[in-house]
Formats: C-alpha cells, sequence, structure tokens
C-alpha cells in the first residue's frame, strides 16, 4: 500500500499560482495540467503539474504518493493533459514497483541533470534524491501516458 507524503506548506502556493498560468497556455518548462474525473463526485479535477517526456513518451509522478489527483487517476485510467495550448487525451498506466526504479534510473534522473539545477530543484522542493531511484521510486506514484488513438 502506498502512504501518503507530508506536501510542503509552498505547493498549494504555487499550484494556486499555477494553474491560471498553464491553464492559459503560458510555458512553465516541464509543467502542464492534467485533467482527471474524481473518483467520487465523477466531476473534472485539473491539477498542474510536470509531465516528464522523453523519446515520444509522457510520464507523470507524485513526489507525495498516494495524493487525490493519483487516487483519482489510478481510479479513471484516463485523463486529459494540457501542455500550452495543446490537449490530449491519454490512458494511464501505473508502473509496478521495479519499473518505478526503472523510471527514475534510466528516464526520470536523467532528464533532471539536463535542466540546470534541475537536480537541485527536484531534491529541495520535491524531497527526492535522483541518485538513489530505490528510494526515490519507494511509495511514489507514477503512471505512464498513452495517448488514445480514435
Amino acid at each position: 500500500m502506498m502512504t501518503r507524503r507530508p506536501v510542503p506548506r509552498l505547493v498549494p502556493f504555487f499550484n494556486h499560482v499555477a494553474k491560471p498560468l498553464v491553464a492559459a497556455g503560458m510555458p512553465m518548462g516541464p509543467n502542464g495540467m492534467l485533467t482527471v474525473r474524481g473518483r467520487t463526485s465523477g466531476e473534472p479535477r485539473s491539477t498542474p503539474l510536470a509531465i516528464i517526456e522523453v523519446d515520444g513518451r509522457r510520464w507523470v509522478w507524485s513526489p507525495w504518493g498516494d495524493v487525490h489527483w493519483v487516487r483519482n487517476l489510478r481510479a479513471a485510467g484516463k485523463a486529459t493533459i494540457q501542455v500550452r495550448r495543446s490537449q490530449l487525451d491519454v490512458t494511464a498506466v501505473e508502473l509496478d514497483p521495479a519499473e518505478r526504479v526503472a523510471f527514475f534510473r534510466d528516464t526520470f534522473a536523467p532528464y533532471a541533470r539536463r535542466i540546470p539545477f534541475g537536480g537541485r530543484f527536484v531534491r529541495l522542493f520535491d524531497g527526492v534524491d535522483i541518485s538513489d531511484p530505490v528510494e526515490a521510486a519507494k511509495d511514489r506514484a507514477v503512471f505512464e501516458l498513452r495517448a488514445v488513438s480514435y
């Protein structure tokens, strides 16, 4: 069972500021908007978060474990992502523990290291040491987002 970690006080403030900017299409690095139906209300719920894109594949991850958007995405299995002004319907496949370790080791750590101060940012803001993929993967949800083909 995945646990929930304490969310730093700065995160809700950042989300409150970032949400309208991301929704308006403002470029904010890898940040985009994830919209998923609420698991009890059925209402669309939108959350700004980093959408990691490498070699045409996309992932989202939760530094704080089993938070509401994770539980909603897990229940719905699909979502809409918006990056700048482009929207895409996706299915979400949750990675198992071994796949999460591989994600942090082979995808996320190299991605973060390519961004100036990326590794430091992830360590300070998200509380994750990307040099230890086993610990980084522990109790953190990671979903691969695959485009829905109609």
